[in-house]
Formats: C-alpha cells, sequence, structure tokens
C-alpha cells in the first residue's frame, strides 16, 4: 500500500487518493440524501400526510444507517474491496427504489408499506457502513483531526447540494425515477473510481471490474426506459389511458383518459372526472355567486384547472377574477393544453381573469398587509383546495386561514370552501363549520352528490346570514331554482356532530380525516 499511499502528505496540500476519498465522501452524502428523501417524498405522495410520512421514514433511515455504522466494525480486511462492493449495492438498490416503489404501488399495493420500509431499511444499512469504511481507508494517511473534521465536511456539503437540488432542479426536470437511477449510477462511478485508485491491492480485479461494469449497465438500461417503467405502473394504477403527467416541485399531475372521459389525479387523488365535473363545480360557484346579486371582483384559491372560473364567468357582472393557484405547472397545462383547456371553456385565457402562483395562506398575508382598501376586496372567494390529507393542505382549513379570508371578503360577500364528504368524513366536515364559525363567520353547510366522489360538502362563509338565490344562470346542467334547497337539507346520518377548531398548533383535521377516509379504504 506503501506504493500508492505515501507515508507523508506533502505541504502542498492532500495527496491524490486523499483528494479522491473525500470527492467520495460528497458523493455519498448526495446520494443518500436523494434516496431518503425519494422515500419520504413517495410515501407522502401515495399514503398521504407527509409530516408522518417524512417523518417515520427518515426516522427509519437513520436508524438503518447507525445499525450500518455498528456493523462496520466487522470489516477488518480488504477494506477498499468492501467498500466497493458496498457502492455497487446502493448503486442498484438505492438508484432503483422510487421505480421499485412506483411499481409496487401499481401491483402490489398490499405490500407497499413492508417494501418501502424494507428498502429503505437495507439502503439506510449500506449508507451507513460507506462512511465508517472510508474513514478507516483515510485513517492510514490523515490525523483523527483532520480526517474527522474533512469527512465531515464533504459530508454535510453533500447533503446540502442535494437538498436544494432535489426539489428544485432534480424532481422536475427528471421525474422520480431517473433522479434515483442517475444518483444509483454515481455511486456506481465511485465503485469505479475505488477500483481505480486501490487496483494494485485488490484480488480478483477482473471480477470487480465485470460486476462495475453490469451494474452501470443495469442502471443505463433503467434509465433509458424510465419513461415506460413509469407508464406501466401508472397505466395499472390508474387503469385508464395516460395523456399527460409531469412532476412538479408540488405534486405529481396525472390526467387520464377513459370511460368517464378525463379526470385529473394529483399525487394519486382524484380531482375531477369529466363525466361529473359540471356537478361539482357547479355546486360549488353557484349557490354563493347568485345569492351575491351581483358579483364584481372575485377570487378562487386553489382551482388551477379554471373549471371553477368557468362557471364564475357566466356571471356578466363578473369585471375581475383572480386565481391564486400555488402550481404553475397546473395553470400552464389547463391554459395550454388544447383538450384540457377545452374542458375549462378557455376560461383561464380570459381578459378577466388573473392567474398569480404563489401559496393561498401566504398571498392572503401579503394582500392584507399592503392592503390599500376596498380594492382588496372580494365579492365572492371560492376556496377549491384538496382535501386535508397532509399538514401541508391542511393548514389551509385552519381558522388561522379563515381569519385572513374573513377580512378580504366585502361586507356583503360569501366565501364558499369544498370541505369533503359529510357522508364519509362527517366529524371532518363539521370540523370545518366549528372552524369557520369560531372566526366569527356565519357557516352554512350544504351537500351535493357527484358520481365520481359520492356525497360531497361545501360551506358558504360570510358575515351576513345566506339567503337562497331565487335565480341561476342559464345553461346549468344541473342546478336549478328549484332543486337548490335541497342541498341544504342534512338526513340524519350526515347531521352535525360536535367537533374541534382546527388550529395551525394541532391541525386536528388532518388525523381526523385520514382516520375517517382510513377505514373507507381498509374496507
Amino acid at each position: 500500500m506503501s506504493a500508492v499511499l505515501p507515508q507523508a502528505r506533502a505541504s502542498a496540500g492532500a495527496r491524490p487518493v486523499e483528494v479522491a476519498l473525500l470527492a467520495s465522501v460528497f458523493v455519498i452524502a448526495a446520494c443518500g440524501l436523494v434516496y431518503e428523501l425519494s422515500a419520504a417524498a413517495l410515501s407522502s405522495y401515495l399514503l398521504g400526510d407527509s409530516v408522518l410520512q417524512f417523518s417515520t421514514v427518515i426516522g427509519t433511515y437513520l436508524f438503518a444507517m447507525g445499525v450500518g455504522s455498528w456493523l462496520s466494525r466487522y470489516f477488518e480486511r480488504q477494506l477498499p474491496a468492501h467498500f466497493l462492493r458496498i457502492e455497487l449495492l446502493v448503486a442498484l438498490v438505492g438508484g432503483a427504489l422510487p421505480a421499485i416503489l412506483f411499481i409496487a404501488n401499481a401491483w402490489l399495493p398490499g405490500a407497499f408499506r413492508l417494501l418501502l420500509y424494507g428498502l429503505v431499511l437495507v439502503v439506510g444499512m449500506l449508507v451507513g457502513l460507506e462512511i465508517p469504511l472510508v474513514m478507516r481507508i483515510l485513517k492510514r494517511n490523515v490525523a483523527l483531526k483532520d480526517l474527522v473534521s474533512q469527512v465531515l465536511t464533504f459530508d454535510y456539503l453533500g447533503a446540502l447540494a442535494v437538498s436544494i437540488a432535489f426539489p428544485l432542479l432534480l424532481v422536475p426536470q427528471l421525474g422520480m425515477i431517473r433522479t434515483g437511477l442517475l444518483f444509483g449510477f454515481m455511486n456506481a462511478a465511485v465503485a469505479v473510481w475505488a477500483l481505480w485508485l486501490f487496483r494494485h491491492e485488490l484480488r480478483r480485479v477482473g471480477s470487480h471490474a465485470v460486476a462495475c461494469a453490469l451494474t452501470l449497465a443495469v442502471i443505463a438500461a433503467a434509465f433509458a426506459g424510465a419513461d415506460h417503467i413509469t407508464t406501466v405502473a401508472e397505466d395499472k394504477f390508474y387503469q385508464d389511458r395516460i395523456v399527460f403527467s409531469a412532476t412538479s416541485p408540488y405534486q405529481r399531475i396525472v390526467v387520464t383518459r377513459g370511460q368517464l372521459g378525463h379526470r385529473l389525479f394529483l399525487n394519486g387523488n382524484l380531482q375531477f372526472a369529466e363525466r361529473d365535473e359540471y356537478r361539482y363545480h357547479e355546486a360549488l360557484v353557484h349557490p354563493a355567486m347568485a345569492a351575491h346579486g351581483a358579483p364584481k371582483r372575485v377570487a378562487v384559491l386553489g382551482g388551477g384547472d379554471g373549471m371553477a372560473v368557468r362557471e364564475i364567468l357566466k356571471y356578466p357582472s363578473v369585471e375581475q377574477v383572480t386565481l391564486v393557484e400555488l402550481d404553475p405547472n397546473m395553470t400552464k397545462l389547463f391554459t395550454e393544453h388544447e383538450t384540457l383547456a377545452a374542458l375549462n371553456g378557455g376560461s383561464l385565457k380570459s381578459p378577466k381573469v388573473r392567474i398569480v402562483n404563489a401559496d393561498a395562506f401566504q398571498w392572503l398575508q401579503q394582500v392584507g398587509a399592503a392592503s390599500a382598501g376596498a380594492d382588496d376586496l372580494f365579492d365572492v372567494i371560492v376556496v377549491d383546495f384538496p382535501d386535508p390529507t397532509n399538514f401541508a393542505i391542511g393548514k389551509l382549513y385552519t381558522n388561522a386561514f379563515y381569519a385572513l379570508l374573513d377580512k378580504r371578503l366585502s361586507a356583503s360577500g360569501y366565501a364558499v370552501i369544498q370541505t369533503t364528504s359529510p357522508l364519509v368524513a362527517r366529524r371532518s366536515f363539521w370540523t370545518v363549520v366549528t372552524t369557520i364559525e369560531s372566526v366569527g363567520m356565519t357557516a352554512t353547510p350544504y351537500h351535493a352528490h357527484v358520481p365520481s366522489f359520492g356525497e360531497w360538502g361545501y360551506i358558504i362563509a360570510s358575515r351576513r346570514p345566506y339567503r337562497l338565490p331565487d335565480t341561476l344562470p342559464d345553461g346549468l346542467q344541473f342546478l336549478t331554482p328549484g332543486t337548490l334547497p335541497l342541498l341544504f337539507a342534512f338526513p340524519k346520518d350526515m347531521a352535525r356532530v360536535p367537533a374541534e377548531v382546527n388550529r395551525l398548533s394541532n391541525q386536528v383535521l388532518v388525523t381526523t380525516y385520514e382516520r375517517e377516509w382510513g377505514k373507507v379504504v381498509a374496507h
């Protein structure tokens, strides 16, 4: 080994092997974090409740790394050879992790959790072995204090680089599967690097070279076929033909076409079906819009598909619609995609519509902070967020959010909120009613039957008592003045039940919602 690693360090800087191994630490840390983030992100996409999924996946991963570090004590000889083999294993298992989980979700949904945490444990243990082995190899030529500081510095730098690039660059540009495979390729490249650096002390160099070549070939083939892998998995999961799919920093967007026409899914959750979306959107928009009389300024929070905007523009009195949608990919898709834009009647291209891509909570805070008076007030606010499947969305159902909403309503204004199923998630529905009332607004609940969703609930929030309108716009397919009152009658199995206020500090709605809908999934 003395021929490869000099016994003394030159004053000009670190030796080539030392530099190479420290660079490897940077890559190893980056790859390890990508696998961890991929598992956590996919579990939150597919299982909901992002805080719970991220916490349990990261906790399991860190525990597994600890186990791997402890096991490293049993590797005593041929450390470079062990390091090389571990890199190849990490490259294969970690790189393929997103693809395996996508396929498992579609073809083996009952085994998804077991496979998820099994893979996290395996990858975590392998990653936990890497750094101790690198440190023991470097220890032959680097003083302990320099060794620890240098290794940890490069380890943390690699983690920092990936934590920024993963949501902003890697996933939006490459997708989850290709991102995993790219970093698997990088782990395999580290193995090739180790093969070259330690070629003079490795036994069976030829066998190691073949293993490296095969690993790189498998990863390259999977990378080339990533789109096919995604298509196979998602076609099975969604059943209908996928006509559009994209992964944004915020969500997985999938549009399918089948017997129900086009359907939109966000993170696997159905948002609308073309066949009956008119029922949902007519019920969402018209009870509040028609009751106001002559709304001029309207805001839509969420609803990036433009369907709610389509219904709002049926009122000649409307002068401006402000659409606040977090994900620019959604508004772009439903503005530019010819078929999807036709579903909303080209509403997002209307000169009356102003699109703001921002977090609705922060937008309300900023509008309130810069308020110049009546110009920042709205006659009607339509709140069309996804259901509170995680705490990031759950904050948009809290008393803090509704207090901000109240400040942006004109004195005679109405806000309407889509609010899950009062039949399936009864307590969740009435939790939102209780939360709206807690900020001093009147809450008027109602419901409508949407075949794709079942019985679905809405709530009108206002400072004045709600009064049913006498007329509705022409051309509606679902609502009539005669049937509208029926929406406000609740049968016994959907009647009000005691519920807590949903606050930012407790987010009780998310846990209640998960419990109630979880019973349906379980059965």
